[in-house]
């Protein structure tokens, strides 16, 4: 209990696995815990002031599953070993914290998510701004950058979504922080810019930091220095696996706040879903490393025309030479080489590692050949990334068995025919079989007993075993070594003759495979940073091959990217939607130039208003991620910001309602968005009252056309807003029109026609969709009354007010007026002096329907 008191007076506010034999035992506040968390057996183990000291542990052989289940509730292990052999320690064996696992440190296969990145965060401030630093450690990414804004830092939280955030112990941090989880408070003095360049010229073994282009960046030097700090402290060892320091710039990618991302439903639908999201749909990747890729990607799409274009003329490649399909199946017998690389640099690796490297290794061949006649720039930069690696891959063809067991305690790692000293080793173990064999028949014979037995275990060694009803018949030179409940065990002297010699070789041979092994890591940390870059080309070629199949699966065509300003896209379909669906999905056109940038957008609730937005914000972001798009063709001019106002519910932990939720991604938007950017708004103003929301709408978006001057798709219920487009007429907004969508009634029945059409919708069909949705007819019934008689108080409204208006005198409205109808709008827009007569019956016969 000192030792245990000892080790956790350096790590308080951690859990302590505390290796006791064949167990990690937690004790005191830890152990109740653990047993919480867990599900495990609360125990007591001795006495303390009088009062039984509490204890839960854990198998050491599944210490793992535990570990990964406290990793993703958010709490940090300190692991406390036992050095040292316990058969050569006198008195107590001398135990030690070897490492520290907490949510952002984990390396461990088994406490990883195969297909998500694993992000460690540090965070500094300034006075204009913030330092970010992040590394994954799993897979050796080590990056920076700052931000300017809250706005900025919310975003990037948002894309990154650190497992675990280090921010100095300060107060006035943004509120959007408060709520976060994994965050980890350290003394502020940690977060210093000339204390962090130390840090990272120390760890390094740099001069000046001028080949990371992070001199004239203090906060973000700040920030790394305070990570490297943590990680060093956490693992206890050095990280050779970290070599360099990449910078993110913003002008490199679109930007994307966290209501975007959100509502846009990258990788999780706005309920928590993960299934049926733009990421489940395009991600056919072969490999893990392909997979976290992938996402990375999806979060930051890049605005690098040149990048980009190469990107997908790869895919373009692939497809028109049958390219894919030999990748990807070359792929399948592909592990995880990043993470596996990184174990390697760690010393952590199992033989199982090693064996999947060594597979891994084996392929190249096969992808390079691939590779070799496809003359896409891409493609022929990853086909130079990869290298060969032979002597690396005969290395471990030759040292590491066929199929290696899990563990190197187990034996049989090393390959045959390796090394001399340990095949004479395992020759001795091997005979002891046909020995032990001899052994037993020679003792049935000479003793009389046919049921004697000779074993062996861990624990006692080699024994002879006689049932309780024969143990009399044991032989004089038999010696007891174990009583069992139906048995006896003996030892004889030519038994434990041989036992010492087969254990020592025995050990002995474990002993030469554990120096075979530390060998081999060495021998691969030497040449680790060509290795990583085969293993990042693997990573992309199983990308752009997904890409590829896509779009032959799914029928999606090639974007063009343009220097001009314009969005175009014809016969675009949702990617998500449509791949649930089982109808075929209705695709529909876009197009946005210069002097055509808003759309407002009507038509009934269920006609696929916030499909049609989201469906051309999702193909504007493929496209700038290298893959093809569904529609038939895309046009896409500059875009520096995808922006969205879609759906919005209460923030009750920030106790702000739905509407003040709207309002502040509504504020967002008018603050950022510029002549570049695409904004998709969905029914603003809803929140409110009625009046209060259109007069909301109206000015949100004349700011959008006047002040902005952004893309935008703003679909409304508010009809009067289709008026803005004839303003334009007059010298007023720029660039407004009016598409919407259609549906029809037949019968009793409404027919979504999910066609986008030109014009505004002429009606609501309100009442049809609350009848869909299985409304009580009888309430629906008193809702058509209720809407007839409000109808009527509009006419009998406007009939008061032509009177008012000719006799010349003021006229009071009521403050819940209605709107003018369908009917009269339609009305007001004719011009008979411009009507032929067939126009002017048809007319009249859409007036008469529309009454």
């Amino acid at each position: 209990m000192k030792q245990f008191f000892a080790a956790k007076s350096d790590y308080p506010d951690l859990l302590l696995f505390f290796r006791m034999g064949d167990f990690y035992e937690l004790f005191y506040d830890d152990a109740r815990k653990a047993a919480r968390l867990l599900d495990i057996t609360l125990t007591q183990r001795g006495s303390s002031g009088g009062a039984p000291i509490p204890m839960a542990g854990v198998p050491v052989h599944a210490y793992e599953g535990y570990l990964a289940r406290l990793v993703a509730l958010g709490e940090s292990v300190a692991i406390c070993e036992q050095i040292g052999d316990p058969a050569l320690a006198k008195g107590l064996v001398e135990r030690k914290v070897v490492r520290i696992v907490t949510p952002g440190t984990v390396t461990d296969e088994a406490l990883l998510d195969e297909r998500r990145d694993t992000l460690l965060m540090a965070l500094s401030r300034g006075k204009h701004g913030y330092g970010l630093a992040w590394a994954d450690l799993a897979g050796g990414r080590f990056l920076v950058n700052e931000v300017d804004s809250d706005d900025a830092l919310e975003a990037e939280l948002a894309r990154l979504e650190p497992a675990e955030l280090l921010v100095p112990d300060e107060e006035n941090w943004p509120a959007f922080l408060q709520y976060r989880s994994g965050i980890r408070r350290r003394a502020p003095w940690l977060f210093d810019a000339d204390g962090g360049r130390r840090q990272l010229l120390n760890f390094f073994k740099l001069h000046d930091l001028t080949g990371f282009g992070i001199d004239d960046k203090p906060r973000a030097t700040a920030a790394a220095g305070a990570l490297l700090g943590y990680v060093e402290e956490t693992q206890k060892q050095r990280l050779p696996h970290l070599t360099a320091i990449a910078t993110e710039t913003a002008s490199e990618a679109i930007a994307m706040n966290a209501a975007t991302r959100r509502h846009l439903e990258l990788d999780t639908r706005v309920d928590g879903d993960t299934r049926n999201t733009l990421l489940g749909v395009l991600d056919t990747t072969v490999t893990p490393m392909g997979g976290r890729l992938l996402r990375r990607w999806l979060h930051r799409p890049l605005r690098l025309r040149e990048v980009l274009v190469h990107r997908h003329d790869a895919v373009a490649t692939l497809i028109d030479r049958g390219a894919d399909s030999d990748v990807r199946d070359a792929f399948r017998a592909l592990g995880d080489l990043e993470r596996i690389l990184t174990r390697v640099a760690l010393r952590s690796a199992r033989p199982r590692d090693f064996s999947t490297l060594r597979d891994g290794l084996g392929l190249l061949p096969d992808v390079r050949a691939v590779l070799a006649p496809l003359d896409s720039p891409r493609l022929i930069a990853l086909h130079d990334a990869l290298g060969s690696h032979d002597e690396c891959a005969h290395l471990l063809a030759s040292a590491i068995a066929p199929t290696p067991p899990l563990k190197l305690s187990d034996g049989g790692v090393i390959a045959e025919g390796y090394d001399a000293e340990l095949d004479e080793l395992r020759r001795l173990s091997t005979h002891a079989d046909q020995f032990l064999i001899d052994l037993e028949q020679r003792e049935r014979i000479s003793s009389g007993i046919a049921t004697l037995k000779v074993g062996y275990n861990r624990v006692h060694g080699y024994y002879i075993e006689i049932s309780k009803g024969q143990s009399e018949k044991a032989p004089v030179h038999y010696t007891r070594r174990q009583t069992l409940t139906n048995a006896e065990r003996y030892i004889t002297e030519e038994l434990k003759s041989f036992e010492d010699k087969v254990l020592s070789a025995r050990e002995r041979s474990l002993s030469r495979e554990k120096f075979l092994y530390e060998q081999l890591l060495d021998i691969l940390a030497s040449g680790l940073e060509p290795l990583k870059q085969c293993a990042a080309a693997l990573s992309e070629l199983d990308v752009l091959a997904g890409f590829a199949e896509r779009a032959q699966a799914l029928d999606w065509a090639r974007p063009e990217l343009e220097t001009a300003p314009c969005l175009k896209i014809e016969r675009g379909r949702h990617p998500v939607v449509e791949a649930v669906r089982e109808q075929p999905f209705e695709p529909n056109d876009l197009d946005l130039h210069p002097d055509r940038r808003m759309l407002v957008i009507t038509g009934p609730n269920m006609g696929g208003k916030s499909t049609y937005m989201r469906q051309n914000a999702l193909i504007v972001l493929l496209a700038h991620i290298g893959s093809f798009v569904p529609a038939s063709r895309a046009v896409i001019g500059p875009i520096d910001r995808i922006l969205t106002r879609i759906g919005a519910g209460d923030d009750l932990a920030r106790g702000q309602s739905t509407f003040m939720v709207e309002m502040a991604e509504t504020s967002y938007i008018l603050h950022h968005a510029s002549a570049q950017s695409l904004v998709l708004m969905d029914e603003i103003g809803r929140g409110t009252s009625t009046y209060d929301g259109l007069a909301l709408a109206d000015a949100v978006a004349r700011h959008l056309a006047y002040q902005n001057r952004c893309y935008t798709l703003f679909a409304t219920h508010y009809f009067e807003l289709t008026a803005l487009a004839d303003e334009q007429h007059q010298g007023g907004a720029s660039g407004i029109a009016n598409v919407h969508l259609d549906a029809v009634e037949h019968g009793d029945a409404l027919v979504f026609m999910h066609a986008v059409k030109d014009g505004p919708a002429n009606r609501s069909f309100g009442l049809q969709v609350a009848a869909l949705a299985g409304l009580p007819k009888s309430t629906v019934a008193q809702a058509r009354r209720r809407l007839a008689e409000l109808e009527q108080r509009s006419h009998e409204t406007q009939s008061a007010v032509v009177a008012a208006q000719a006799l010349d005198a003021p006229q009071q409205f009521g403050l819940f007026n209605a709107p003018n109808t369908a009917a009269q709008d339609a009305l007001a827009a004719i011009d008979p002096d411009e009507l032929t007569p067939k126009q002017a019956l048809e007319a009249l016969y859409r007036l008469k329907t529309l009454l």
